[in-house]
């Protein structure tokens, strides 16, 4: 269990740390949203939950991340 926490915020670290890649904010908003949901696929698939809803999710978030975030 603490395996899985540990790979989750280093994840989402990974993650909030590369949607601020890009120019504007739609290019970063592209991006974060991929990594999102990659990411999100990922932790999903590690903790036995369904990869299509996590990697949803995490393009989502990605996505609002790296539209918001400045470079």
């Amino acid at each position: 269990m603490t395996r899985k926490i540990a790979l989750g915020l280093t994840l989402g670290s990974m993650l909030m740390a590369l949607a601020g890649c890009g120019s504007d904010p739609g290019t970063r908003a592209v991006t974060g949203g991929l990594l999102g949901a990659g990411a999100g696929a990922g932790v999903a698939a590690v903790t036995g939950g369904r990869p299509a809803t996590g990697a949803l999710i995490g393009g989502g978030v990605g996505a609002i991340g790296g539209a918001v975030t400045t470079p």
